[in-house]
């Protein structure tokens, strides 16, 4: 869903000699292709661009996807950050540039969250005693107490207080994480501060619940119970909510026809560049984001506030923040304020029952649109004219990707698959079509584009159309399959046995509702601060 990027090393990504060179190999290294023998499909940058304009959506009141909360969306850039972590060293990575050796397998494994656990990543961990090591609980780091809603008739005015709702920092605002990439917009920095609290609930939970485990033994129970649960997220909850009911469990059945390995999965190109880039349609430009910011609060959650609120895109900058704050709520600030914590009940359906002021925000739809705040990114030039300028459109960038590492059209890739292809009406529909059409993409189209606009025209933009949910759905179980610690290799008729809406089942909302720290900021109206005794 992002740009391929690493915590601390260097980034090996794909190339067209890259992928080319590790043709044919049963484990191409860490890119390969799914179908490496189709012709790639060659796109003048002129061309890319007039459609990439077109992808523009310039009407936010409508598109919303009316069964998929927004929460999804943030789930898919944590997962994609996830699979994409790249912690080779330097020195290994100039030896194998092609990384058909040194490279960590891309795995549903959280290593992420996790790093390489407490004994070589212990600035990740809490200790729970002076003298003890560090582990088996993360380190959660303090939201600063902050403004509540505004009550004109109350003097002072009331605040909501200091919570435990912040990701853990150094003294200049940086994330205390081994991803810094889930510190760049505020939704999956508090997804990412989720899961570290689910960790810590199920290490509680094994402490009420078994006996004889010491804490090195407990850390790893606990981080394979909550491996397993997440991965289990991926495939039944998120991957089957984009494609279809049961898609996951037949191709388990029928087996992978496209995606194969011998013993190590590789990152398809397919997947990277075209299918799994489907999150960027997802993305809204405001959200509400708790009873304090949203429409008609402080402010709406707007797209722009997201990366502001943030240690590795925005303002929050630790000890480097100016004392006394500024005038502007903006920042700098030294940690994230308490009234920005999420309200989860916003972003996954809790079955909350309906209150004032209360909206539960949905993604938007699958289709070749994307919001203006995402569409073109800030500190854009006005002159579009250059390929430099250009890369500030986001479509474009993705659309130039795709021809630049050489991926075919998405016809032949449907033909492989079997599939019939769109047809040439069906790729000229809309504003985004016509532009399509303008520049002969209507018969040739790039991937990227084709499984967006296949899953608008097949399905509404509710689903993804058969060529993007194979993919998707191929990719992430072999993924799983392809990691050895992984539940689908360790204990293949495995269920989740954590509480749960439906026993032997594990929804994302039955992960919330288990770490119980849904909505900390609760109705955003505060508490009157203590007044100091005169001195």
């Amino acid at each position: 869903m992002s740009e391929v990027a690493a915590h601390g090393h260097g980034v090996r990504g794909m190339s067209r000699e890259s992928l080319l060179a590790l043709a044919g190999n049963a484990d191409p290294g860490k890119f390969g292709k799914m179908f490496p023998r189709l012709r790639p499909l060659h796109a003048e940058d002129d061309a890319l661009f007039d459609l990439a304009e077109a992808m523009r959506d310039n009407n936010v009141d409508t598109g919303d996807h009316p069964k998929l909360p927004a929460g999804y969306t943030y789930l898919g850039q944590f997962v994609d950050h996830d699979i994409t972590l790249d912690t080779t060293p330097l020195d290994k990575q100039r030896t194998d540039p092609l990384a058909t050796e040194n490279f960590r397998t891309p795995a549903l494994d959280l290593d992420s969250l996790y790093g390489d656990g407490p004994g070589l990543h212990p600035y990740l961990y809490a200790k729970e005693s002076l003298r003890a090591p560090p582990g088996p609980k993360f380190l959660i780091g303090k939201a600063q107490i902050s403004d509540a809603l505004p009550r004109p008739e109350e003097e002072p005015p009331r605040k909501i207080p200091e919570l435990d709702n912040d990701l853990p920092r150094n003294a200049h605002g940086r994330a205390l994480i081994f991803d810094e990439r889930n510190d760049e917009n505020l939704l999956v920095a508090q997804f990412h501060l989720l899961m570290l609290k689910f960790h810590n609930a199920v290490v509680d939970h094994l402490k009420k619940t078994t006996t004889g485990l010491k804490d090195p033994e407990l850390f790893k129970e606990a981080r394979r119970i909550v491996t397993w649960h997440y991965q289990w997220i991926v495939l039944f909850d998120f991957v089957e909510r984009l494609t279809e009911p049961g898609l996951i469990r037949r191709i388990k059945h029928e087996g992978r026809r496209f995606y194969r390995f011998r013993s190590r999965p590789y990152m398809p190109a397919e997947f990277a560049a075209a299918a799994y880039r489907l999150g960027h349609s997802m993305v809204r430009e405001n959200y509400s984001h708790n009873a304090v910011f949203r429409p008609g609060g402080l402010a709406d959650g707007t797209l722009e506030l997201m990366f502001n609120f943030t240690g590795k895109s925005g303002l929050i900058v630790g000890d480097l923040a100016p004392k006394p704050p500024p005038p502007s709520p903006l920042g700098p600030h030294r940690t994230l304020p308490s009234n920005w914590a999420i309200d989860w009940r916003r972003f996954f359906d809790l079955e909350t029952p309906l209150e004032e002021n209360f909206t539960l925000n949905h993604a938007r739809r699958l289709d070749p649109l994307i919001v203006s705040a995402l569409h073109t990114l800030p500190d854009h030039p006005e002159d579009m004219s250059t390929v430099a300028a250009r890369e500030f459109v986001l479509p474009f960038r993705n659309l130039r990707r795709g021809s630049q590492i050489g991926l075919p059209s998405g016809q032949d890739v449907a033909r492989a698959m079997g599939f019939e292809p769109l047809s040439e009406k069906q790729l000229s529909g809309g504003r985004d079509g016509e532009a399509a059409a303008r520049n002969g993409f209507h018969k040739a189209t790039p991937l990227w584009y084709y499984i967006l606009k296949e899953a608008e025209q097949l399905h509404e933009g509710l689903r993804l159309g058969p060529v993007g949910s194979t993919i998707v759905a191929e990719t992430f179980l072999g993924l799983v399959h392809g990691d050895q610690n992984s539940f689908l290799w360790q204990k293949s008729n495995w269920t989740p046995h954590l509480p749960a809406k439906t026993p032997g089942h594990f929804t994302m909302a039955d992960l919330i509702t288990f770490v119980d720290d849904i909505n900390p900021v609760g109705n955003g109206v505060g508490v009157v601060p203590e007044e100091k005794p005169a001195q």
